[in-house]
Formats: C-alpha cells, structure tokens, sequence
C-alpha cells in the first residue's frame, strides 16, 4: 500500500549496485576505518568539488565546527547567531566560549553586518556567520570588519554544499568553513562533516587532525587531548557515490524550488527567500515566512492543516538558540528581535529530488487555502 505522506525531506541515495559496488573491495581489505582509502579517494574529490585549498573530513558537522574552535585556540566571546541548528551555539559553549548573539537580516535571514561591529568588544576572539537555507553572508563585510578587529571567521557552511560565490566555492571564505554531510541535506554521506581551510593555516591543520584522532601526532606520541571524529569507511562510500549524483540532485531541487515559486510568489502576506545575486545555489531549503496580518492565517495554523493532510513542514529554525531551556533567563532576546520575528513565523516546506511536481502543487494549494483574504 503506498504512503500518501510527504515528509519535509529525503536522503539521496545512490543505487544499491553503486554502493556494494564501491564498498565490495572492503571485504578484501577489512580496512573499515582509521582515514583508510575511501577516506582518502573522498577527500580529494571534495578537495575539487568544493574548489577549496585543504579539507579534513569529520564524523559529522557538529565535531567539525566544535574542533575547529578548538584548534583556532580561542578564549573569550564568539560573535554568531541565534537563528541556526542548536550545534552552532552548542560547538561555542562547549569550547567554554560565550556566544554572542547578532540580530539577523530580515530579507535572507544570515546575519545583519549592520549590528556585527557594535557588538565587538575588547574579549572578542571570532565571528561564527551561518548562511542560512543556502543564503549566502554578506561575505565582504564579514571579512572587513573581522580584519579591522583581527578577529578569526568561522563559517557554518552546512547549508551551502556545492555553492560558489563570485566563481569561487563557498568553503573557501573565512578562516575556516564547516560542512554538515548528515543525511537530511542536499548531500550526503549519511552521516559526516569536513573543515576546509587555507594553506596558510598549516599548524591548524595538523592541530585538527590531532584533535580528530585523540591527539595522536604519530605511532608512540600522544601530545594533546583530542576526540575521535574520524569518519568510518562506509560513511566515505556514500559520499563518493553521492559526489557523483550531486550535480544531477541540485537540478532536481532547482525544478521543485521553481515549482513552489511559481505558485506562492506574489501572494500578500508570504514571504519567500531571495535569489542572491553572484550566488550558484543548492536549492537546499525553500522557506516560507507567513505574515499573519496580511495572509489570515498565523504559521502554525498552516502547519496543522498541512500535517492533518499527510505534510510534513518543519518550523526551522524555530525555537531560537539564545531562548533554549539550556540558557533560560542567560540571554536577552528582545536583542534578536528580527530572529525572533522570523522564527515564530517561518516554516521550510518539503523539499528533495524525488518530490513530485505534482505533490508541490497540492502543498501550496493547501497552503494558500489557509489564506482568508483571498
């Protein structure tokens, strides 16, 4: 019996030929973790994708941005945002550093440079920017004003897989940018992440690796604390299947994206993303903004009417990060108040390679049978 239900995504996924294919060997070597071939033939392959200089791969996002804090060795305040994925605030706590929270952009909702520099005081260490739905930062003044100050910018990338701006691949801004390869994103390797970095910072690289790796710098010398966020060997295999679909996957986003534009652009009381000039997306979200005021029906009544018909939408991001039962009473949200807006308004529809034109249509129409001033 088929399900009619949407989720609000889908892993992509390679044939299951492709995969036992490129895993098949591993039963010959038993070679199953520990930066082993896969690791390797990976890595260089993203080195070219992403059109970046160095990338170490992780376990997964969150370690990627948490050691790259912590190989930067950083102290004191670490300005980002509140509207994210809890780990971007999680990796700074837990660095013992203290979040810092910029208000953001009401048009493509990364964070508003405009309030970045009145809040740089003599402990701060570093700027931790998310581009935001596959929004890209206002990159130029992110890097001026952080090399005004000498502070270190940390990207958080994940939503920017396979996107360049001005010609040049998005993880080759900053210091340093982390990606997220977890399942639930435009690319995959089930689960994953990478730091990339630039050739000038060469000990942070090798720190990195340290930290990755349990602080091992060779065979009998242990020098450093480190963690274990080495990615394993089938982790590897999807995304060097995946790496081969990528381009093919984007597209198909492309023609949902476009699908969804087609029937909700212009209508009172929604927003939608912007098309970010010098920007070659990923299509990776497609957030809707809903003004109650003008299109009669608040977010979460849209939400329970899209769920009661087998949708699944995702009200992301949404609690804000800096109003977490974590931090009660640490932080002053009337600080945000344009992330706050947002977040109690926002909702990210389905959006994946395989999801029907046909299913698009009957999501917004739906969506637009909530609006009462039609």
């Amino acid at each position: 019996m088929k399900d009619n239900n949407i989720l609000v995504t889908r892993s992509s996924m390679p044939s299951l030929e492709e995969y036992v294919e490129e895993i098949k060997d591993m039963w010959d070597t038993h070679w199953l973790t520990n930066m082993g071939p896969k690791h390797k033939k990976f890595q260089e392959e993203l080195v070219e994708y992403l059109d970046v200089a160095n990338i170490d791969l992780m376990t997964n996002g969150h370690m990627a941005l948490e050691l790259s804090l912590q190989a930067l060795n950083l102290k004191g305040e670490v300005i980002t945002t509140p509207f994210t994925f809890a780990s971007t605030t999680h990796a700074i706590v837990r660095n013992g550093l203290e979040p810092v929270f910029c208000d953001i952009d009401p048009v493509d909702f990364t964070m508003d440079v405009t309030k970045l520099e009145s809040l740089i005081t003599d402990r701060t260490c570093a700027i931790m920017p998310v581009h935001v739905y596959g929004n890209v930062c206002n990159i130029e003044e992110i890097d001026r004003i952080a090399k005004k100050y000498g502070l270190k910018v940390i990207y958080d990338a994940a939503h920017t897989f396979g996107e360049t701006y001005k010609g040049r691949g998005i993880g080759s801004y900053g210091d340093v940018s982390c990606f997220s390869f977890h399942a639930t994103k435009v690319f995959n390797s089930i689960e994953g992440g990478a730091v990339c970095f630039g050739n000038e910072l060469k000990d942070f690289g090798l720190d990195l690796y340290r930290l990755k790796n349990f602080g091992i710098r060779g065979p009998e010398t242990v020098d450093a604390v480190g963690a274990n966020a080495k990615m394993n060997e089938f982790c590897a295999a999807m995304g060097i299947c995946n790496l081969r679909h990528v381009n093919e996957e984007i597209e198909k986003r492309r023609n949902v994206v476009e699908r969804y534009r087609s029937h909700l652009e212009g209508i009172a009381g929604i927003q939608l993303s912007p098309i970010q000039k010098d920007v070659k997306s990923n299509y990776a979200y497609f957030p809707v903004v809903f003004d109650e005021k003008e299109f009669g029906s608040t977010r979460n009544e849209v939400f329970d009417k899209l769920a009661q018909n087998g949708i699944g939408a995702r009200k992301y991001f949404y609690p804000l990060t800096n109003s977490f039962d974590c931090f009660h009473g640490k932080y002053d949200l009337d600080q945000t108040p344009v992330a706050r807006y947002i977040s109690n308004r926002v909702l990210t529809l389905p959006l994946y390679a395989d999801l029907a034109l046909e299913d698009v249509d009957r999501i917004c129409a739906i969506i637009l049978s909530c609006n009462n001033f039609r």
